[in-house]
C-alpha cells in the first residue's frame, strides 16, 4: 500500500465477521467501524481487534458511512462492508488507484466466488441500476458495490444527502457532476459470515432499488 488510509466499516451485528476482516487489515491501514445500532457484542469485538469504533444511532448504510468518513483523518478514506464478503488483503486494489492520483474515485467490482455467493436478486437488481446509470446518465461503471475508495475531503466536499441504501449510487452521480475520474477494479466477492439483514435480502435489495431508482429519477 503506497500511503496511510482509513477504512470505513459499516457495522450492524456483526461481531461473527469481525475478527476476520479485522485481520486481513494491511499494514498502513486503519479500521473505522461504525456501529449502526448492533444488538450482538460487534462494537466490542473491534475495539478488541484495534478498530476505532464509532456510534451511528441513525440506521442506514449513508447514515454510517457519512459517520465514519467524518471521524476519519486520513488523505484517503476506503469503504467496505464488514460482513466478510469482502478482503480486505485486497484492498490496495481501490486505494492504490486513488493514492497515486490515477483516478478520483475507485469502485470494487464484484468477482463471485463461488457464483452463489452473491444472490441471484442483488446480482440481477445490480445490473439493472448501473445499466441505467450508464445509459441515462453516460457513466461507464459496472457495479455500484460498497468497496471503494477516494479522497475523504472531496468525499465530504461532494454534499451527499442520501443516508439510506442511495448513498452509493449518490456518491458516484455526484463524483461524475464533478469530473471525477471514476476506475473500476475487480475484487473478490465472498459468501458473507452470518445471514444478511440489509441488501443480501430480496426486501433489503427492494428497498436499495427503489432508493436509487428514486435518485436516478431526481438527478438525471
Amino acid at each position: 500500500m503506497s500511503g496511510a488510509i482509513d477504512v470505513v466499516l459499516p457495522c450492524l451485528d456483526e461481531a461473527a465477521a469481525l475478527p476476520r476482516v479485522l485481520a486481513a487489515l494491511p499494514a498502513g491501514a486503519r479500521a473505522i467501524v461504525v456501529d449502526n445500532g448492533s444488538t450482538d457484542c460487534s462494537a466490542s469485538v473491534a475495539r478488541e481487534n484495534g478498530a476505532t469504533v464509532v456510534h451511528e444511532p441513525r440506521r442506514g448504510f449513508g447514515a454510517a458511512v457519512h459517520a465514519g468518513v467524518s471521524a476519519a483523518t486520513a488523505e484517503v478514506v476506503a469503504i467496505c462492508d464488514a460482513d466478510g464478503s469482502f478482503d480486505l488483503g485486497e484492498l490496495e486494489r481501490v486505494t492504490d488507484p486513488v493514492l497515486t492520483g490515477e483516478f478520483d474515485l475507485v469502485l470494487g467490482r464484484r468477482a463471485a466466488v463461488p457464483w452463489s455467493s452473491w444472490p441471484p436478486h442483488a446480482r440481477l437488481a445490480n445490473a439493472y441500476l448501473a445499466r441505467r446509470l450508464r445509459t441515462r446518465a453516460g457513466i461507464s461503471v459496472h457495479d455500484l458495490g460498497p468497496m471503494r475508495a477516494a479522497r475523504r475531503e472531496g468525499l465530504l466536499a461532494l454534499g451527499l444527502r442520501d443516508r439510506r441504501s442511495g448513498y452509493p449510487l449518490e456518491m458516484v452521480m455526484a463524483a461524475a457532476r464533478e469530473g471525477w475520474r471514476i476506475g473500476e477494479v475487480e475484487v473478490t466477492y465472498r459468501p458473507r459470515v452470518g445471514r444478511s439483514k440489509v441488501t443480501g435480502t430480496v426486501r433489503g435489495t427492494a428497498i436499495a432499488i427503489a432508493d436509487m431508482s428514486r435518485l436516478l429519477r431526481e438527478r438525471v
